[in-house]
């Protein structure tokens, strides 16, 4: 990127859009340039446009097919040349190629704390988890920013922020309360990789200092090998 150009970032999802409403929200290093979903019903759009941003909607029945879809899809991200794709919400698996073609320029929110509870229906799968446990482990769920490898949730984790299940808990309660946390910590890694603070070398986040200490500062979590360098 050329210095003094701005850093642009496409959205992708598939549903409501509240991570991706956040994002454009707390935008402060990086621009939106477009929001694109596989699901024309999106109702993420509505955020889109009401910030004058593109929504780009591609339906799997109006491309034919799902290998139609995603070329459709992979073309007009292509177009808009972002620097960063955030996946917020987003329901469909990427294919390889597309992966490896923007690696390092793709992170996703997932809501657990990997690597445990990869896939879906992370806050039931962690109430199993708690009352199976009996109170003999430490009851904490959360969510994780992560850049995205080929694999279900098994890229490199840059940051995470965490709750504590309470016994009282449901899921809608569980889901809401990471949620919020989601909506916290999205725009924070966003905001840092845009303004290099976060960047990805050798299929790891790296981290400067400035970048450590906010994630203490939050109560935001990374990874246990990180520490201070230059990443510029």
């Amino acid at each position: 990127m050329g210095e003094g150009r701005e850093f642009t970032v496409v959205v992708l999802i598939s549903g409501r859009g509240s991570n991706c409403q956040n994002l454009i929200r707390q935008a402060r290093n990086y621009s939106i340039v477009g929001v694109v979903s596989n699901n024309a019903d999106a109702g993420g759009f509505a955020y889109a446009r009401e910030a004058g941003i593109e929504a780009i909607a591609v339906d799997r029945e109006s491309a034919g097919s799902l290998a139609r879809q995603k070329q459709q899809i992979d073309s007009h991200i292509e177009e808009l040349a972002p620097d960063l794709i955030a996946l917020a919400g987003y329901m469909q698996i990427l294919e390889n190629d597309f992966v490896e073609r923007f690696e390092g320029k793709i992170v996703n929110i997932h809501p657990s704390l990997l690597p445990r509870f990869k896939g879906l229906d992370t806050h039931k799968r962690a109430l199993q988890a708690f009352r199976q446990a009996s109170g003999t482990t430490n009851p904490e769920h959360g969510c994780t920013v992560h850049y995205v490898d080929c694999g279900i949730d098994t890229g490199a984790i840059i940051a995470q922020a965490r709750c504590r299940i309470i016994a009282s808990d449901t899921e809608e309660t569980l889901a809401a309360r990471v949620l919020h946390l989601e909506h916290r910590l999205f725009p924070w890694v966003v905001n840092a990789i845009a303004a290099n603070e976060i960047a990805y070398h050798d299929r790891q986040a790296r981290f400067s200092q400035k970048v450590i200490e906010q994630a203490a500062e939050h109560g935001f979590l990374l990874p246990e090998c990180a520490s201070a360098m230059e990443v510029g």
